[in-house]
């Protein structure tokens, strides 16, 4: 892991908050490089990214140390033995954040699918949100193009499915794009989540909607992955479902 320090005490100097990027890997050794370009190439002071690899046998783990030692202390590298799930990893990543001193915790996929120049955009929402969605499902925001009917079918039937199943008011429920002010993640009780995968995501919106969170959805267009393979399927979005049900009876809101 690269030592922050320098960061951590710019800030206590400029009075600048610390932003600090979430982005677990499995296999994403192609998009990295670029992903980190973009971001450290935003006008976003006193920013930091913190890398969770999940044992990535194509050294995604060993080529995000090596970025990080050119960047001065700016990225940070969890390495995970194996594979143990998107949700532990997002956990694992916002508790190393926040031990960061993280004023603002963004969350985000490496496959370039969440455009690293909307960012800026989530972060801005935050002066005026303690929750900000990355959202394709409200004006302004979509999916890609090139996407075919089957691919948008499963989208939004899966994501239109499970907000009926959990009762999760926010229009992107399954969304990976998202900006949190600190304190909401040390309020939420991630032990208490059933879901270590697709699902995770719906859990941290039902979460933050139970405890009463200012939301805001910040539209997007959503980008195919260019290089990789995804991870999605429609065996995926039914086990989430299954998962999700006992959510919609826990509701106090």
């Amino acid at each position: 892991m690269s030592d922050g320090t320098q960061h951590i005490r710019d800030r206590k100097l400029t009075g600048r908050p610390l932003t600090v990027v979430v982005v677990p890997t499995y296999n994403e050794a192609e998009n990295l490089v670029e992903l980190t370009d973009q971001l450290f190439a935003l006008d976003i002071p006193n920013l930091m990214v913190v890398i969770v690899d999940d044992g990535s046998p194509d050294g995604t783990g060993v080529l995000a140390a090596e970025i990080g030692k050119n960047l001065e202390g700016r990225i940070h590298v969890i390495n995970r033995k194996q594979k143990l799930g998107l949700g532990p990893a997002y956990v694992e990543g916002f508790t190393y954040a926040i031990d960061l001193g993280a004023d603002y915790v963004v969350q985000m996929d490496a496959d370039l699918s969440h455009p690293p120049s909307v960012v800026c955009d989530l972060l801005y929402g935050l002066g005026n949100a303690d929750v900000v969605v990355g959202s394709r499902y409200v004006r302004g925001g979509g999916a890609d193009r090139e996407w075919g009917l089957l691919r948008r079918l499963i989208s939004f039937g899966g994501n239109w499915g499970i907000r009926l199943v959990a009762g999760v008011k926010i229009k992107d429920a399954t969304g990976g794009f998202k900006a949190f002010r600190r304190h909401v993640l040390q309020k939420i009780e991630f032990d208490s989540f059933r879901c270590n995968g697709f699902g995770f995501q719906v859990e941290v919106n039902h979460a933050c909607e139970r405890m009463g969170f200012a939301i805001l959805e910040q539209p997007y267009v959503f980008s195919d992955r260019a290089k990789g393979k995804s991870k999605m399927s429609l065996q995926i979005i039914l086990e989430a479902m299954w998962k999700l049900m006992p959510l919609r009876l826990n509701r106090s809101i």
